[in-house]
């Protein structure tokens, strides 16, 4: 008794196809958040830079009784110290008084996300807004 086995191992087209498509699903669905996630980390060091300028922001207020409109202020009087890096990706735009105010980060070409993206810091309520903040730009 000789039985031969006419069956080949391996995957059918139809089997590869299905895979193909079930990957090229789970991409389109996951992309947005990943983009998302991007967005974020890029943000969040602008973030972190404009919660540092608001609280050197206060104590200059303190010590010269008035609020600083540029950076560079901050940094002549000792209150902040941005490293080359930030300053190189990232543009600040202070806009404070007493009833509040806000701050504006523009990022710039050397912004690995691209340029003319903003974070807003909202003084008033304590909230970011734009770039990489959940109501997006």
């Amino acid at each position: 008794m000789n039985l031969k086995k006419n069956s080949k191992s391996g995957f059918t087209m139809i089997e590869i196809m299905v895979v193909v498509v079930i990957v090229a699903i789970l991409a389109v669905i996951a992309l947005p958040t990943y983009l998302n996630y991007v967005r974020s980390g890029y943000a969040s060091e602008a973030r972190t830079v404009m919660s540092n300028i608001n609280n050197a922001s206060k104590m200059y207020y303190q010590t010269s009784g008035q609020w600083p409109s540029e950076v560079d202020e901050l940094e002549r009087a000792g209150q902040l110290d941005l490293s080359r890096s930030t300053k190189l990706k990232w543009g600040f735009d202070i806009q404070l008084n007493d009833q509040g105010g806000r701050i504006t980060a523009t990022s710039t070409e050397k912004m690995s996300g691209g340029a003319g993206h903003e974070v807003i810091y909202d003084a008033d309520n304590g909230k970011f807004i734009g770039y990489g903040s959940p109501e997006g730009e």
